[in-house]
């Protein structure tokens, strides 16, 4: 059973996680398009960051960012040997839920245009393709989606 718990970025196997994420970005895309939270910045006290597991294996990372008028949605990470068995969706489920908590209107993320199970998984839960937001470019890399949380739930 996949269980999803808040977590600290240098907490017992979630930084491992969290390196490996960094890692895989920046061998498949430039620096400038690697716009992950480094570990101090999801200490933040506008982040919740949370880690998948199943027993003591560590398979996933997600995390919510309080931003002014939405939250958005960092730090998605599912190891190579646990994707599609439904870690990244029960962490995209905690944030949601916590966004929620929180009276946000919206979740968006930015993500890299080549990342198309990503892209699969944001659309199965009703995410769209929007405009760059916040401080984000519109470059070739990025590609942006958005939740609205103001519709019921299913």
């Amino acid at each position: 059973m996949i269980v999803v718990e808040p977590t600290t970025p240098r907490a017992n196997g979630t930084q491992d996680l969290l390196e490996l994420s960094h890692a895989l970005m920046f061998s498949l895309f430039s620096p400038e398009s690697c716009h992950f939270l480094d570990l101090d910045a999801l200490e933040a006290d506008n982040i919740h960051l949370f880690a998948a597991r199943e027993g003591q294996d560590m398979l996933g990372t997600g995390a919510l960012a309080i931003k002014d008028g939405y939250g958005e949605v960092k730090s998605m990470f599912t190891l190579e040997a646990a994707r599609g068995k439904g870690v990244a969706a029960a962490l995209l489920r905690q944030i949601e839920d916590t966004a929620r908590e929180h009276n946000l209107p919206k979740l968006r993320l930015e993500t890299g245009d080549t990342l198309h199970a990503a892209h699969r998984l944001y659309e199965r839960h009703s995410f769209t393709f929007c405009a760059p937001f916040g401080d984000y470019k519109d470059i070739p890399e990025s590609l942006f989606m958005e939740k609205d949380l103001t519709e019921a739930t299913p």
